[in-house]
């Protein structure tokens, strides 16, 4: 039941944003300005129709998915280890603030003079994902609760049964926001990235190609689809997750029994 008047909110606010947008270029009344939901739409079958759509899209999947890996395992392991070791995490921190003032434009423009046009979406999109996810795991580890540490010890609990009933389980909650949140900062970035540099496949060079020619219906349908892209991985991300939770309810369930 919760989960469907959620998903009635969800639609009602879609609803009234494509309400806005309509009434919006009826009121503007130019079609380089805004163009109506008509043509947006029938220029946005049009392009999934064009046999490089499938390219493009994949292009920057593939970017965002191996920036947002590499973040996941180089940030979550440092994370850990700094949350760990005071010296490691005082050592890193200048660096992890100069990622966090770094404008975005900033990153991209260098990146674009370093590295390939295809190479600065994943490279930017790293520097601008990696502090969030960094700083996540690090509270978490610091987040630790010493009174359950303390037990853990006390009973003599194994390195393996401490890290998967206490420490994986503490650090879940602080994992996933900073992925969640990384993730989506993977996709604007890329995305934001692949504009400026205009690689010879992705969605913003599409955007951008279309900018440059007026084509204001393309430029919102690319837009549409990488609203598209962003809201399908996070609906990916959060069925993993409730997935994870789901199984986790169904180990503690078949634990309590034992216990008791």
């Amino acid at each position: 039941m919760r989960s469907v008047k959620r998903n009635l909110v969800l639609l009602l606010a879609s609803a009234i944003l494509l309400i806005i947008w309509q009434v919006a270029s009826i009121w503007l009344d130019s079609q380089i300005l805004l163009p109506s939901l008509g043509p947006v739409f029938t220029t946005l079958l049009g392009l999934a129709r064009e046999p490089v759509f499938t390219s493009n899209v994949l292009f920057t999947v593939l970017r965002a998915l191996e920036s947002f890996l590499i973040i996941l395992v180089s940030a979550s392991i440092l994370g850990v280890l700094a949350g760990r070791y005071s010296l490691l995490s005082t050592f890193l921190r200048p660096f992890v603030t100069t990622l966090k003032a770094v404008p975005v434009m900033s990153i991209i423009l260098l990146a674009f003079i370093w590295f390939s046009s295809g190479t600065v979406p994943l490279f930017s999109a790293f520097l601008m994902g990696f502090p969030v996810m960094f700083v996540q795991m690090e509270m978490g580890v610091k987040q630790l609760d010493s009174n359950l540490d303390e037990m853990c010890d006390l009973y003599g609990f194994s390195k393996k049964t401490k890290l998967v009933h206490f420490i994986v389980p503490s650090l879940v909650p602080y994992f996933v926001t900073g992925a969640k949140t990384a993730l989506s900062m993977v996709w604007k970035v890329v995305i934001a990235a692949e504009v400026l540099t205009v690689p010879q496949y992705g969605v913003g060079s599409r955007m951008q190609l279309a900018q440059m020619q007026l084509e204001t219906d393309k430029v919102l349908s690319w837009t549409l689809i990488a609203i598209f892209l962003t809201a399908f991985g996070d609906l990916v991300f959060a069925l993993i997750v409730e997935g994870v939770g789901a199984l986790k309810h169904r180990l503690d369930a078949r634990r309590v029994p034992c216990v008791s």
